[in-house]
């Protein structure tokens, strides 16, 4: 096995995208109180604890319904929840156990004993490889392609997950306002549409580009890594960083505002650098349909930006005062 490819294997471990998962909650948590923080302090003193309340309701909206994301995604579509940290522990003790006491090989049974509970160095996974790929392969199963037939369900399942947090942002918005704002009724309409840019442009066409792409290359048979993950690249770049802005702004104007505020005027959101950025949440969904499982914990820390900025109800038309930095 050569060193990039135990690397790779090191990345692969259930028990390491079960840690990573683990641990999300926190992580949001931190960045989000960075962002209040940083936020507040541009803001001026007598204002700040308002905002820093209102903030705080946004955010914390915005995590917990992150958080819930994949839960929800799973109910609705029917894929299979992650498994837990001691699920995975408590699988990796049954399979080492049946193979030490059928097949033991003394050679490696410290890499065995290691990692029924712990991560292996991507020495120990060269070694355990090279020893017995078959068991080595049901502690650290190899990547699936997910196969044309899958792809509609693994991206509607992405697209539930990333919808999910965008609407949490919103509700906590809406609520915020409604709390410390007489008007609030008129920063509704910007946080929808904030929500739905977000949505279309950064995550929903995004996924619809990328699985296209997939299912054209499945339809004429390729199966490289590296071709399907270009393809996917180019469909992300079509439907959702180049046309993704036109057809979110589109709908808001065309069905959104006439059926919902009919007071509201055209207006258009364009893209940032910020938005730009979001679409390394695309990097996780090629690297997911790809059938790297590791990039699935990531998800929530990606699409909690969305869910915030629809939350405050960032629109950058000069029509309208940005309220608050992001």
């Amino acid at each position: 096995m050569t060193p990039i490819s135990a690397i790779g294997k090191f990345l692969d471990q259930p028990i390491l995208t079960a840690k990573i998962n683990k641990y999300v909650p926190l992580a949001l948590a931190g960045m989000g109180s960075i962002v209040i923080g940083k936020t507040t302090q541009n803001t001026p003193k007598e204002n700040r604890k308002k905002e820093g309340t209102k903030l705080g309701i946004i955010m914390g909206a915005t995590i917990v319904s992150a958080i819930a994301a994949p839960k929800i995604a799973s109910g609705v579509t029917g894929r299979k929840a992650q498994r837990t940290l001691d699920v995975i522990k408590k699988e990796n003790s049954e399979v080492v156990n049946n193979y030490i006491s059928h097949k033991n090989n003394s050679g490696i049974n410290y890499i065995l004993e290691k990692s029924k509970n712990s991560l292996l160095s991507p020495k120990e996974i060269s070694k355990l490889f090279s020893t017995d790929k078959e068991l080595a392969d049901k502690l650290i199963p190899p990547p699936e392609n997910v196969k044309a037939k899958d792809i509609f369900k693994e991206i509607g399942w992405l697209s539930i997950y990333g919808a999910v947090p965008v609407v949490g942002g919103i509700l906590g918005g809406v609520a915020a306002d409604k709390i410390y704002e007489p008007e609030w009724k008129e920063k509704v309409p910007d946080k929808v549409n904030e929500g739905i840019y977000q949505y279309l442009a950064n995550i929903f066409l995004c996924n619809i580009g990328a699985g296209a792409a997939l299912g054209m290359l499945e339809k004429m048979n390729i199966k490289s890594k590296a071709a399907r993950c270009i393809g996917m690249i180019g469909g992300i770049l079509l439907t959702g960083v180049i046309g993704g802005s036109m057809i979110a702004n589109y709908i808001g104007n065309k069905f959104i505002n006439p059926v919902l505020f009919k007071d509201k005027d055209e207006e258009k959101r364009t893209p940032e650098l910020l938005d730009l950025s979001l679409h390394t949440d695309d990097i996780a969904t090629v690297s997911l349909l790809s059938g790297l499982k590791w990039i699935e914990p990531s998800l929530p820390l990606l699409y909690s930006v969305s869910g915030y900025r629809a939350g405050i109800g960032y629109r950058n038309d000069n029509k309208h005062t940005i309220k608050y930095n992001a």
